[in-house]
């Protein structure tokens, strides 16, 4: 029983499917650079522009998202408080 176990378990790992997500990475991975905590939400439209979209502030403090191409801003009442680039699928190249 054992000595199937132990054929039986490098074949198990073989099959299995690999998930990379590259955690920390969004802030980094290009050279423009995404608005930071405290910033004023003038200064993100001076730096960026206008956003593509504006969502309306939700809950208590208000929350608010602006949209940009590639990533989104979330602001508290005139202040950003993260930002985070939108995934990018990648398509899996033909073997």
């Amino acid at each position: 029983m054992f000595a199937l176990l132990v054929v039986m378990f490098p074949l198990s790992v073989a099959q299995a499917d690999r998930l990379t997500i590259p955690l920390g990475e969004q802030a980094t991975s290009r050279g423009d650079s995404l608005p930071q905590r405290g910033m004023s939400a003038q200064r993100v439209i001076e730096r960026h522009g206008e956003p593509s979209q504006r969502h309306e502030p939700v809950g208590e403090p208000p929350i608010q998202r602006w949209d940009y191409a590639g990533f989104s801003v979330y602001l508290e009442h005139d202040h950003v408080v993260h930002s985070v680039r939108q995934h990018q699928r990648h398509r899996p190249e033909a073997p």
